[in-house]
């Protein structure tokens, strides 16, 4: 039996209605309880300093084989971020595609215990997992591809919701994932045939089918599965001007269901609220989005707020990468997954004194700052296509201060102001709201709190973030750099009652988690059994049914590497 106590922390628990009160906090085995032995436990004292759950990132790419490829197609890249091993810590190098061990080590030192990893591909989870074992430092989920996967299509097509919901219920089981993720629905598959989809009532070739009916059609078969996570939706036209219409029309299409948390989880919506017929009057739209999330509140978006200086940009939405390939002609990769959907990857740079970028980093501000309920809004970058997560400090301090927010605006292009409305907005975030947008809210967002994320409450996991400032002494309007420098490093990180990291320098090995779902679905909807199916799936894909599956096994092939599986109970 292990227990440690944490003595005088300055608690900001959302959850749980807790905003600032020094307390203890007492951990035995790993969950949070009412008290230990104060003789026999662990002492950690706080010192009055900021105390927050572990940080959660409900959408970031850290795993895969598109993260690989991002590693390897960019050697300069790697040569970056580069660390000796050092104690128990393994050498690391890169900077926005790091090696997993140098992931997992940074948002360790940041105070990240949770991360979802945003994109995986059914065919290729195999590889996804594998990353996940040598993410030491963090428990790990993964949104699974749905957005070209020809059997889903052809179900949508025939109005068969349920057959809809067998078929994502039987995926999400073999290849260990946790929730449904449509990239620019259909366009992924159009993208095969050198096509895209020009917006949500554009039909997919050969398929008869829309990116419309796809969204509402694969939405109400999440709600039959009943899913910890609602769909994470990224939307058609990504990157375009007046793409803010798609995006509002792609929101509109979402049912309240008030029996549910949320029907909607869309993300980067920053790279989804621009104006303008081109790039001459590109502008934000912010602002008419931000208005349409205020009067929804079964949707939740998450920023994708960008950050200048060089990056990484990789995702399954292969039609918009070559778009921006052809806008910087830099190197690109294009890679696509038979039946299933597609990926893009290349590097870019974020200037300040380009115009376009300048709007793009002002919007993914505008988007939190004029979400009314922080619930509604996460913070992420999108990492690492907006920017690498080791900038989330500043993302930070840019939300709580406006005078940091008008010292940036000085430096970007002078055109800026006349297209956003960034400088007007008042509003500075509290410690509060920063909380539940980098912890509480995510994991309401993801539908995790019930299996003790996001919160200190007792039977909560013990995983827990001591950052080197008292809030009580700091007014983050002015001492904004402070603020953020407290959130580049924690003093300690707590994973699963253990301190893991201590003033940045990682301590252990493991005992993390894999979490994945697997609906109990009838007998009647049995995918396996379904002749249609496997002949089909025999008939098209490279790989054999039964070689398709990820094991469980495959999950926990170290002592300290875990399993999670939520099982829920289908309408089917």
């Amino acid at each position: 039996m292990s227990e440690l106590l944490i003595r005088n922390a300055c608690v900001i628990d959302p959850i749980n209605g807790i905003d600032g009160e020094t307390m203890d906090i007492a951990i035995r085995d790993g969950r949070i309880v009412e008290d230990v032995n104060d003789s026999t436990a662990e002492v950690v004292d706080a010192g009055g300093a900021l105390t927050l759950p572990g940080g959660i990132d409900s959408h970031t790419h850290i795993c895969g084989t598109k993260v690989n490829f991002g590693r390897y197609m960019s050697p300069e890249d790697m040569r970056a971020g580069r660390t000796p091993r050092m104690g128990r810590m393994h050498a690391t190098s890169g900077y926005s595609v790091p090696t997993t061990y140098g992931t997992s080590y940074r948002y360790s030192a940041m105070g990240y215990t949770t991360l979802l990893e945003g994109a995986m591909a059914p065919l290729e989870a195999r590889h996804t997992h594998e990353e996940f074992l040598y993410t030491p430092l963090q428990d790990t989920l993964a949104n699974t591809l749905f957005d070209g996967n020809w059997a889903v299509m052809e179900a949508v097509r025939d109005g068969d919701t349920k057959r809809v919901a067998a078929i994502i219920g039987w995926t999400l089981s073999a290849v260990k994932g946790f929730a449904v993720k449509l990239t620019n629905p259909g366009g992924t598959e159009a993208w095969g045939w050198g096509k895209n989809v020009s917006c949500i009532r554009d039909p997919v070739p050969y398929f008869e089918v829309t990116p419309a009916e796809m969204i509402q059609t694969i939405v109400r078969a999440n709600e039959l599965l009943h899913l910890p996570h609602s769909v994470h939706l990224h939307c058609n036209n990504l990157g375009t001007p007046g793409n803010y219409s798609c995006t509002i029309g792609s929101l509109g299409l979402i049912p309240d269901l008030n029996d549910r948390r949320q029907t909607l989880y869309a993300t980067h919506v920053q790279f989804h609220a621009y104006g303008g017929s081109g790039w001459d009057d590109f502008c934000s739209r912010s602002e008419p989005i931000a208005r349409f999330v205020n009067m929804r509140p079964q949707i939740v978006i998450d920023m994708g707020q960008v950050m200048f200086g060089k990056t990484t940009t990789m995702t399954a939405d292969g039609p918009m990468e070559f778009n921006l390939y052809r806008l910087h002609h830099n190197k690109w990769s294009n890679h696509d997954v038979e039946l299933e959907t597609a990926s893009g990857i290349i590097p870019v740079l974020y200037r300040r004194k380009n115009l376009v970028n300048s709007v793009m980093w002002a919007i993914g501000l505008e988007l939190a700052l004029l979400t009314e309920n922080p619930w509604q809004c996460l913070l992420t970058t999108d990492n690492p296509n907006g920017a690498p997560f080791v900038r989330y400090p500043e993302i930070i301090g840019l939300l709580m201060s406006k005078r940091y927010r008008d010292a940036e605006f000085a430096t970007v292009h002078p055109e800026t102001g006349h297209r956003v409305p960034l400088p007007a907005i008042e509003r500075e975030m509290d410690w509060h709201e920063i909380a539940v947008m980098t912890r509480s809210g995510q994991a309401k967002a993801l539908g995790v709190l019930e299996i003790g994320k996001g919160h200190l409450g007792v039977g909560a996991e013990a995983d827990v973030a001591i950052y080197p400032i008292r809030i009580d002494e700091v007014d983050p309007s002015v001492e904004y750099q402070k603020v953020v420098d407290a959130f580049r490093c924690t003093d300690y990180t707590i994973k699963r009652g253990r301190i893991v990291s201590r003033r940045g320098e990682c301590l252990v090995d493991g005992n993390n988690t894999t979490v994945w779902v697997r609906p109990k679905i009838s007998d009647s909807y049995d995918m396996v059994r379904d002749e249609e199916f496997v002949r089909k799936f025999d008939r098209y894909y490279t790989v054999r049914m039964s070689n398709y599956p990820v094991q469980e096994e495959y999950l926990r092939r170290n002592l300290w590497r875990r399993n999670l599986c939520i099982e829920t109970e289908a309408e089917l």
